[in-house]
């Protein structure tokens, strides 16, 4: 099994779907910071489930739960935007919130914005929270994913442009089994 060093980096992108916050992450040294002043002891960084194809799986424990994400980074990106870092799809398994399924753009969106996600023939649309796009229906999107073979979201992007990224699918129900045994109820 490889572990990718993507675990650490990708923390954040975990920490966008807490159920406590629907904001932006902070960056980690913030995470650090806040963290050290309330007396509390650091979190443990991720540990690697494994890599299935396209995706990858992780967990780690928040509040002494567990929490257990698959990601994977979008395949494509148009129009490529600079300093840009690659969109990442989500789905987290937390022990009171099942198949939270989110989109890290790299980008804020517009107060308000919706993104469309297709998957084959289905359509869903997240609403969004800074730089976060969420499933309305997690579980829904996450049925549509194991039959599916990419996603394609489209976003409204900086200055009006529509971004549309691709993310693969190839793994996923691999990815999801393994989540949803690591964080049973």
């Amino acid at each position: 099994m490889y572990v990718s060093t993507r675990l650490p980096v990708l923390a954040a992108a975990v920490l966008a779907v807490s159920a406590a916050s629907l904001s932006a992450p902070p960056a980690s040294a913030e995470l650090r910071h806040a963290v050290a002043a309330r007396g509390t002891a650091q979190p443990q960084g991720p540990k690697g489930i494994g890599t299935f194809e396209d995706w990858t799986a992780a967990t780690y424990d928040e509040a002494g739960q567990p929490i257990c994400y698959a990601f994977v980074r979008a395949s494509n990106s148009v129009p490529a935007i600079p300093g840009r870092p690659k969109g990442v799809l989500t789905v987290t398994e937390r022990p009171n919130s099942r198949d939270s399924v989110a989109i890290s753009a790299g980008f804020r969106y517009a107060q308000g914005a919706e993104v469309t996600v297709q998957i084959e023939q289905s359509a869903f649309r997240f609403y969004t929270a800074g730089s976060s796009a969420f499933a309305r229906d997690g579980a829904a999107a996450v049925a549509a994913f194991q039959k599916g073979r990419q996603v394609v979201a489209r976003s409204p992007g900086p200055r009006g442009a529509t971004i549309t990224d691709t993310f693969s699918l190839r793994g996923f129900s691999q990815a999801y089994q393994a989540i949803t045994r690591a964080c049973s109820r």
